[in-house]
């Protein structure tokens, strides 16, 4: 039985490469931006209230969504892209959010090798640490 193999055209043969498409899932576009946005310092989360809670239950039983509170648009050759964060305090809301956008543009550019039109990004709160151990002295001075 005779095997078979794809002819690469002249172009890609000179070059060393065959011929083909590439297809990238918008699943690993989010997961690759969620993972951008989490890298830049400031950022507590990824996610508005619902999703943060949905997180940290998929979290607790060990399986992460890296793509939490990011939806993408994946085109042809242009990404555009949504980000929810929640951020520490007291950093400063635009310096952040404005490094949020270089990090998710950076990474969508070089790991993706895509365009990217816009990545827009939503502020939902911002986590001032002690909020919760405050909470939690409260319940406990009642019994």
């Amino acid at each position: 039985m005779a095997q078979t193999t794809p002819t690469p055209n002249t172009a890609a043969a000179a070059a060393g490469a065959t011929t083909g498409k590439t297809t990238i899932a918008d699943s690993v576009v989010s997961k690759l931006a969620g993972i951008a946005a989490r890298e830049v310092p400031g950022v507590h989360a990824l996610g508005a209230g619902a999703a943060r809670l949905v997180g940290n239950i998929r979290e607790a039983i060990g399986n992460k969504d890296l793509s939490q509170g990011v939806k993408v648009e994946v085109g042809e050759t242009e990404v555009a892209a949504d980000v929810t964060i929640v951020v520490d305090y007291p950093e400063e809301l635009q310096k952040v959010a404005e490094a949020v956008r270089q990090s998710v543009s950076r990474a969508i550019t070089e790991l993706v090798g895509m365009k990217v039109a816009e990545v827009n990004v939503i502020v939902t709160d911002v986590f001032i640490p002690g909020e919760d151990d405050k909470d939690e002295a409260e319940e406990s001075r009642v019994q």
